[in-house]
């Protein structure tokens, strides 16, 4: 899929999913002062967001980057500009505790990685503690890119963070996509883990496998893990690996999110690409 320049502004519907394929990594040019939705109502929004944090401690009004466009700049790259924002206009996007979903028109800009030991990569089925796909499978790890963070150094953080990994090497940027469930941009990088090393079960995922091309394959026409994959984690394999951190029968039916479906391709491709060269 392609992506072609485009602004987004107050009121915008949901866009398709688009992908850039990179051959390096995107530029980031950072517009001055904040940005701050023109046309919603601040009060409205300020308690949305009260009416959030009391349903969910966790919730956090720091800084994220709103991605104004995107745009080629040749030869294998692109300039994504972005403004700083406050995560609250990004919260009361989806329904919640406070009422239905009220677009303010934000998109942050997000980083995924694929993460691979070469023959196999990385996916986590989400807890219902996160704000977008809870209970359903994605490539680990993911995030947002904080202001004045580099989207390179965020991913490899993400990957310690949310399954207690190191990657081995830097973080390889290979497409920017857009998500539109998420009302995201994404960065995806290529990121190397070591074949021996366990994920750790930690309060974003409940389960994690690991994915070879056969069973990448599959899971592109069944859209469920169900059996596919090597099951593991810092606590252990029970026989038939499939119990996850807590002990609990793991869910071989949650469904696939959306942006894993956008990122299946990219991750075949990057899978493919490191069996050939080993």
């Amino acid at each position: 899929m392609e992506a072609c320049a485009w602004r987004l502004g107050h009121g915008a519907t949901m866009m398709e999913p688009r992908s850039i394929q990179l051959r390096r990594p995107p530029v980031l040019v950072r517009m001055e002062g904040r940005f701050v939705p023109p046309a919603v109502a601040l009060d409205e929004v300020d308690a949305r967001w009260a009416a959030l944090c009391a349903a969910n401690p966790r919730a956090y009004d720091g800084a994220l980057l709103h991605v104004l466009g995107t745009s080629r700049n040749g030869h294998g790259g692109v300039q994504v500009h972005v403004q700083e924002c406050s995560y609250r206009f990004y919260a009361v996007q989806q329904d919640g505790p406070g009422g239905p979903a009220l677009d303010c028109g934000v998109r942050p800009l997000g980083v995924k990685g694929i993460a691979t030991d070469g023959e196999r990569v990385l996916v986590g089925r989400r807890s219902r503690a996160v704000a977008f796909y809870p209970g359903a499978w994605e490539f680990v790890p993911g995030g947002s890119v904080e202001p004045g963070a580099l989207p390179a150094e965020e991913v490899v953080r993400e990957l310690r963070e949310e399954a207690g990994l190191a990657a081995v090497g830097p973080a390889i940027a290979v497409a920017l996509l857009f998500d539109p469930h998420a009302f995201s941009w994404e960065i995806v990088h290529r990121l190397r883990i070591d074949a021996a090393a366990l994920p750790e079960i930690g309060w974003e995922y409940d389960e994690f496998r690991l994915l070879g091309r056969e069973a990448l394959g599959a899971l592109g026409e069944r859209g469920e893990i169900g059996e596919l994959g090597e099951r593991g984690d810092r606590g252990g394999l029970d026989g038939a690996g499939r119990l996850d951190g807590s002990g609990a029968p793991a869910s071989s039916s949650a469904p696939l999110a959306p942006v894993a479906r956008q990122m299946l391709p990219i991750a075949a491709r990057l899978l493919a690409g490191a069996q050939a060269r080993e």
